[in-house]
């Protein structure tokens, strides 16, 4: 297993749809367990194939809530949501990051409850019904797969405030990346 470079916003794999994984082989699953090592490294708590430059639709998340370990992959995912509650995201409790945009965070109103279907490595179907935070995470790493970065979905003033990090830190262009576990940016 390995830690990989993570894409920053502007790179163009992530800007565009992710292709349907068509072969889960060995070398997917390779793949799938240098995003787990990649995601727990930075740390994080999602990683789309497209943040490490492979633009296929799956992600990996683990997550802890009340003792419980949220942790898989879901290759090729759907995902159903409840409707958007009107109003202005709560800034301590609706702000996320992303491992794309790194080291910012901006609040974003998204949907209550989320169904994620979706295959494992084995083929095998599933569906997880998820509130809160989990919700929060499938909306966000689905989000990847159709070339959406949490920044674009930003409101005013923090949408302005995004871009402002975006061109304060050269970001915005294809290149960039870094590496958990370094301390610097890698181009």
């Amino acid at each position: 297993m390995a830690v990989l470079p993570i894409r920053i916003t502007g790179d163009p794999v992530l800007h565009e749809r992710a292709a349907e994984v068509t072969v889960v082989d060995d070398e997917l699953r390779r793949l799938v367990a240098d995003m787990f090592e990649t995601m727990d490294e930075a740390p994080g708590v999602g990683l789309a194939a497209p943040q490490v430059g492979v633009p296929l639709r799956l992600f990996v998340y683990g997550w802890t809530d009340d003792d419980v370990l949220h942790r898989g992959v879901a290759v090729n995912p759907v995902l159903w949501l409840s409707p958007l509650t009107v109003g202005e995201p709560d800034e301590e409790n609706e702000s996320e990051g992303c491992l794309s945009f790194p080291g910012e965070r901006f609040p974003l109103r998204r949907a209550d409850r989320a169904i994620l279907q979706a295959t494992d490595l084995d083929g095998r179907e599933f569906e997880i019904r998820a509130e809160g935070w989990l919700a929060r995470i499938f909306q966000h790493e689905y989000d990847h797969l159709d070339g959406v970065l949490y920044v674009d979905r930003l409101d005013h003033p923090y949408g302005k405030a995004a871009l402002k990090t975006q061109r304060k830190n050269g970001w915005g262009v294809p290149g960039l990346s870094w590496l958990p576990g370094r301390d610097h940016l890698e181009d």
